[in-house]
């Protein structure tokens, strides 16, 4: 089996187009402008490892062909970023087991909090998540495989969000700064997937001019900027982009 690291989804908060049918600067007709909510998906060995539950979950599994899951990750807690863990549940079903969670203390307290029925016995409702909370490497195994993990700090806005590395591939879906003291996890990359929002400065992501700065500071082999709002159009943004630098789009595979 190939190790194989899948865009779920690429979108901002509100995907594209949003529930309104608002495609912004985005042109309709290319498929690469219709985005869902930021997810990944690693496939290592026989290991399937989701990042976030975007809400947009069921159908990014769907389309993607996946049927298994062995782990998720947690980037943070908002609602983008989570509000498909309930769809999970018939994987706790299938397998009859609880699936193992990771994030950083707060993103798995919020979590609790806000789908306490998932992590606790509620009415009947068996929990279906296994809390586990990283502040260091950690590894992810399934019979004779495993995977190291690095999670990191990354500001987004009023919270500190988690970025991941494996395998030379680190992935930051929602940050608008990178600190200096996480810098050392990002020496050496094959690629760099990193929140690119839009071209005006945002509070809580990076812009375009932020994004690509921080590429060639990093200078990973390829990045690829994700978190695309409306504004941002699939080829009028890669025809102004550094050859090593493309925006991702949903399904978008890279192999490792």
């Amino acid at each position: 089996m190939k190790n194989k690291f899948t865009i779920l989804g690429c979108g901002s908060s509100l995907g594209s187009p949003w529930i309104t049918s608002n495609w912004g600067l985005c042109n309709k007709k290319n498929k690469k402008n219709i985005r869902s909510r930021c997810a990944a998906h690693i496939q290592y060995k026989n290991l399937s490892i989701l990042i976030d539950t975007s809400p947009d979950l069921k159908s990014q599994f769907i389309k993607n062909k996946l049927k298994s899951v062995d782990a998720v990750i947690y980037t943070h807690e908002h609602a983008d970023q989570s509000a498909g863990i309930f769809e999970l549940r018939p994987f706790f079903w299938k397998n009859k087991k609880q699936i193992p969670i990771y994030g950083s203390n707060r993103t798995i307290k919020n979590l609790q909090k806000s789908y306490t029925f998932c992590f606790f016995e509620r009415h009947g409702y068996k929990p279906i998540m296994k809390s586990n909370i990283v502040n260091r490497s950690f590894v992810i195994k399934k019979d004779k495989n495993n995977l190291k993990i690095t999670p990191f700090d990354v500001k987004h806005g009023l919270i500190d969000a988690t970025g991941f590395v494996f395998k030379n591939i680190a992935y930051i879906s929602d940050c608008n700064q990178v600190y200096k003291k996480s810098f050392k996890y990002l020496q050496n990359l094959e690629y760099l997937i990193i929140d690119c929002l839009r071209v005006h400065k945002h509070p809580s992501h990076l812009n375009l001019e932020e994004a690509l700065e921080l590429s060639r500071f990093l200078k990973p082999k390829k990045t690829i900027l994700t978190n695309l709002h409306v504004d941002l159009d699939y080829a009028k943004l890669k025809k102004k982009l550094p050859a090593n630098v493309i925006p991702a789009y949903d399904g978008l595979k890279i192999s490792f």
